[in-house]
């Protein structure tokens, strides 16, 4: 089983975070931010990872810590999780389309973080949860699992559905990327015998 749990308690935040890469998109999430709640919920129902994920973080203070710190423990328990990565799909990528919005995601779980953000939103929030959190989010979890992200947004018009389709891309190529191949029959997928380092 590719499971790992993570529990990681700072000033800012208090967490655990639990995943199962080869799960059915199982999730158990409470962040205290609704809309931040639903996209991870989306992340682990489209990519079949199961997902825990409970925060009691500082929002008196802002949205910040949390959706950071969300970011890194699932991060970080993928990557626990992944383990020396031997057998995995490695590379993923997906269109998603959500109503009038299409996005696009490719990413390499190549041991070497990097964020490219091409997507904008005409509203500063979503439910409760500020807009600009969202490429932080994705900054974060590319940081802590290792991962080379590319998100783009194609075209679109509803912030909802532009924040949804972006997410349910990135759930279907995490999907694509940490799914086991048997024609690897165990190898780890880079020439250079490890990813990362």
């Amino acid at each position: 089983m590719r499971t790992a749990r993570i529990a990681r308690k700072t000033h800012e935040t208090d967490i655990v975070a639990e995943v199962n890469l080869d799960g059915t998109g199982a999730y158990d999430v409470s962040t205290g931010i609704g809309f931040l709640d639903h996209m991870i919920e989306q992340f682990s129902r489209h990519s079949l990872i199961d997902i825990t994920c409970r925060i009691k973080g500082d929002l008196h203070v802002d949205q910040h810590h949390t959706t950071e710190d969300s970011a890194i423990a699932i991060g970080q328990a993928i990557a626990q999780a992944l383990g020396d990565k031997a057998g995995i799909g490695r590379y993923g990528e997906a269109h998603s389309a959500m109503d009038e919005a299409l996005a696009r995601v490719a990413l390499d779980i190549s041991g070497r973080p990097w964020l490219v953000w091409k997507a904008a939103f005409t509203q500063e929030r979503l439910g409760e949860m500020d807009t600009e959190l969202f490429e932080h989010w994705f900054q974060s979890i590319a940081q802590a699992v290792g991962i080379t992200l590319h998100i783009e947004l194609l075209y679109g018009q509803n912030n909802h559905h532009i924040c949804e389709g972006i997410y349910k891309g990135f759930a279907r190529a995490m999907r694509q990327a940490v799914e086991l191949d048997p024609r690897k029959a165990g190898a780890i997928p880079s020439t250079k015998g490890q990813l990362g380092g």
